[in-house]
Order: C-alpha cells, then structure tokens, then sequence
C-alpha cells in the first residue's frame, strides 16, 4: 500500500482521538469550567453537529479543488480547531471550538476515501479505504485510553495539545506523501449533487442510519452494563473498550478485503452479522469474559461494514463521489444520535441494561433488510430501450428515386 494512505491514517487517528476522548474527559472538563456533566455533554453534542454540517458545506466549498489542497486544508482546520479547544478560557468558547473542530471530521473522510481509492487499482479500493479509516479504529486501542489517562493527570487541555501535534504531523505527512491527483473531468458543486439523483445512493445511506444506529444503540450505554450487568469495575472498563478497539480494527481490515472480492454480500453479511451479535449480548454479558468476547465480535462485525459502505457510495455515486462520501459521515452521525436515543428510551422504560442491545440488533437487522432490497433492486436488469415505429422512418426520401427526375433536366450533350 502507498505510503500517502498511512498520512491519511495519521490524521484519522486524531479525528478518533480528539472524538471519542471527550466522553471519558467529561468529569475534568466539568470541574474545570464549573460546569455539571450533563451540560459537558453538549461538547459531544457540539462536535457532531459540526461533523453533520461541515460534510457537506465543506466539501461543496471545495468542490472543483485539488484533492491534495482540500485535505490539508482539512486537516489543517481540524488542528486549528483543537488548539482553540487547549485555549478556551470558558465552557461557552469551548463548545463553539468543538463545532469548529466538528467541521472538517466529515469531509476529510469523504475526501480521504475518494484519494485512497485512487491511490490504488481498482480491485484494492475497499482496502485503501479500510487502511485510511485504520487510524479511526487504532485510536480507540491507543488514543483513547491514552489521551484519558493523560487527561486525568496532566488535565484536559494537555490532551488537546497532544492531539494538536498529531493532528499537526497528519498535515505534513499529508503534504508531503500525498501525490497531485488528477482533478475530475467534470467538477463542481452542481455536478457533485447529481450523484444524489440515484435512488441507490439513497438507500445506502438509509443502510448506514438504520442499521449503524444498532451499534452506536450499544456502545452508548456500554459502560453501566459492563459495570452493572457484567460486574466488572469501573476502572476495568476502559481495558474493554480497548478490545472494542481491537474487534473494530480486525473488522475493518476484513471487511476491506471482503468488498473488494464481493460487496454487496459483505454489506448484507455484517449487518446480519451485526444483528446477531448484538442480540447475544443480552445473554453473554451476564459473564465477564462472555462479555468481552462478544464485545470484540461486536466491534468486528461493526466496522467491517465502514469500509464496504463507503465503498459502496463511491461505486453508486459514479463521477461525483467526494459530496456523498462525506455524506456518509453525516449519516454514521445520525446513527449515533437516533442509536442512543432508541437505547435510552427502553432504559427509561425499564427494560434494565441489556434492553439497548436488544434495541440495537432491532436497528442492525433493518439495515441488513434494506441492504438486501437495494442489492435486489440492484440485480434487476434495466427495462429494454423502446423501439421507433417503423413508420417514422424516412423510407420515402431515398437519393435513388430523385435521381431519375434530375437526369431529365440534364443538358443533352
């Protein structure tokens, strides 16, 4: 694999990092700032909203541009942004920076996979892709925990700071390793919204807020059942979240290799996959070691699905694929949203911990219907071209028969 895919990993790795961190950081931020915990929470609220509006703003903005300038300026942005974070004197300041560095997540990726498939011939797209995304999944084995631990001793800002010089390594590597890729032979933001024409486009990314919202139902709420239902201690659950991080990182390499061999049957399998896991949660979290073991299929079965997806879009996107990659950013949002909304829900019903991953698989088992309607819909061969009547033809001006009629206004020699 080129070495400008692992400069794309360098970033995402950050993107990860600076992401998911914020959840554990939350009781320092708030102490901090003097704010409650559930007022921190907004900063999570306030990224991902700026993850659903920067991909698409962000990427029409650049659309038209050299890939190559897009993503360090990207990635530039998302350093900046969490500078501002390190630098926030207030609660207020900082959540405006957390939209701010929110922005760029969704069009980096969408560009990113749009560059690493190029990268690359076309039988190992899915894998380029997968290797981009592979800071992602690393992040939550390394940056997470690491970025925790350093934030529960040096405070939340030196967290920052540390995801400001990755993130600051990303863009140099990105600068530097990256190759000028051929601008489109169509651009612009006029053409990059036809691609949104496909119905088939539309039912992936139906796939992905349906389906992904199983998993995100889950992870949400992952940490009070392996405390409460699991019995593991609280300072426990943060080594099984690592290998959360390790059944994503396994999965998104598999899933990688899977697609490009046979992608629309790697969809619908980690989705089913997905479904099936989640629901073995309910009863294997009951055990410790039950319960990690499912944790890491979950994590699998879960990101194995990012790379085919995304791959997926790209592919029915045709011509104009950087404005719907970054959408799917925005749509792995909405199912992380409308996940831990329907997981909340039955916790408040009183349904008791496991109730999310029953929910989940509910979610997950919706994606996998709708993936095998569009993978149906997909094998059904177009509707043949009508044919003209005959009679609209112009059988009755043939050359010959005028002919004859000029020859006899011909001048006789």
């Amino acid at each position: 694999m080129p070495l400008a895919l692992f400069a794309l990993a360098v970033t995402a790795f950050a993107i990860g990092t600076t992401e998911f961190a914020a959840m554990g950081l939350l009781p320092q931020v708030a102490d901090s700032l003097h704010v409650s915990i559930p007022q921190a929470g907004w900063l999570i609220s306030a990224y991902a909203l700026g993850v659903v509006v920067g991909a698409p703003l962000l990427t029409a903005l650049a659309a038209g541009r050299p890939r190559k300038t897009v993503l360090v300026a990207l990635a530039g942005l998302f350093a900046t942004g969490n500078l501002l974070c390190a630098l926030a004197p207030d609660f207020w300041t900082l959540a405006a920076a957390r939209l701010i560095t929110g922005l760029p997540h969704g069009a980096f990726f969408g560009a990113g996979a749009v560059a690493a498939a190029e990268l690359v011939a076309p039988d190992r797209r899915a894998r380029a892709v997968a290797v981009m995304f592979s800071g992602l999944t690393v992040a939550n084995i390394v940056g997470v925990p690491a970025a925790t631990l350093l934030g529960q001793h040096l405070g939340w800002r030196a967290t920052m700071l540390v995801v400001v010089l990755i993130a600051a390594a990303g863009t140099l590597a990105i600068a530097r390793l990256v190759p000028v890729l051929p601008s489109p032979a169509q651009s612009g933001l006029r053409h990059e919204l036809r691609a949104f024409r496909s119905g088939q486009l539309w039912l992936a990314l139906a796939t992905v807020v349906l389906g992904c919202g199983g998993l995100f139902a889950c992870y949400s709420y992952i940490s009070p059942l392996l405390t409460e239902v699991s019995g593991y201690a609280s300072g426990s659950v943060t080594l099984v979240l690592a290998l959360f991080g390790v059944g994503m990182t396994i999965g998104n390499v598999l899933g990688g290799f899977a697609a490009d061999r046979a992608l629309r049957p790697t969809v619908c399998a980690a989705f089913v996959l997905l479904s099936a896991a989640l629901a073995l949660l309910a009863v294997t979290a009951h055990a410790r070691w039950s319960a990690a073991v499912t944790v890491v299929l979950i994590g699998l079965f879960g990101f194995a699905i990012v790379p085919a997806v995304q791959t997926l879009v790209m592919q029915k996107a045709r011509s104009a694929p950087t404005l719907a990659s970054a959408t799917v950013q925005g749509a792995f949002n909405l199912a992380n949203a409308q996940g831990a909304y329907f997981g909340g829900l039955a916790l408040d019903a009183g349904f008791g911990w496991t109730s999310p991953t029953l929910v989940g698989s509910g979610l997950a088992a919706s994606g996998a219907v709708v993936a095998v309607l569009a993978w149906a819909a997909d094998r059904r061969p177009p509707a043949p071209a009508p044919v003209e009547p005959a009679a609209v033809e112009p059988a009755a001006v043939e050359p010959a028969a005028v002919e004859p009629a000029d020859a006899t206004l011909a001048p006789a020699p």
